[in-house]
């Protein structure tokens, strides 16, 4: 099993085959500034691909020499997009915070009323907070409606995420109070 320290850099503990134990107590601290630096001269030099070049050709060098490189399928998360490749988002983050909050206290009043009516009725008021934002990016900024140069967007909006669907409906004027009440 391989871990990481906080930063991601060094494996802290892990098997290989034959039973011993790889710990992170770096014997040459000098050589593996002088790597690590080499690095960072080449990504400033020569970009992000030469480097990536570069540790490949070491890794399949390691490897024909026998050196024991345990495989993962899953990495440390990295954004991919340098930050000053970064897109500004669109529109106003402040009004679309305001507006996911009333869209999440509509769709918390619309359970507890229907919870009142019938406790058999239930409410899954979690599944939509804990996606509200996903879904706010999606209708505010990706998902499209048909147009003459677009088909439209078809969603699947799993049943459990409905009241803060339907909050955001009536919000925008899709739905009124009466269909609201009959939600459940």
């Amino acid at each position: 099993m391989t871990r990481s320290d906080s930063n991601g850099d060094d494996p802290v503990d892990f098997e290989v085959p034959d039973g011993a134990t790889v710990f992170d107590q770096d014997v040459d601290p000098v050589e593996t500034d002088e790597w690590l630096d080499a690095l960072e001269s080449v990504i400033a030099r020569e970009g992000p691909l030469r480097a990536h070049y570069l540790v490949e050709r070491l890794i399949r060098r390691a490897r024909r020499r026998g050196v024991y490189l345990p495989y993962s399928a899953n990495t440390a998360y990295i954004n991919s997009i340098p930050e000053s490749q970064e897109r500004k988002s669109p529109g106003d983050h402040a009004l679309e915070h305001r507006i996911r909050s009333i869209i999440r206290w509509n769709a918390m009043a619309m359970v507890v009323q229907a919870n009142r009516e019938s406790s058999e009725l239930g409410g899954h008021i979690a599944s939509f907070a804990s996606a509200a934002t996903l879904y706010d990016v999606g209708f505010n900024h990706f998902w499209r409606a048909p147009s003459e140069s677009h088909g439209g967007d078809l969603l699947y909006i799993q049943g459990h995420s409905a009241p803060g669907i339907y909050a955001r409906a009536y919000l925008e004027g899709r739905l009124s109070e009466s269909q609201l009440h009959r939600f459940r």
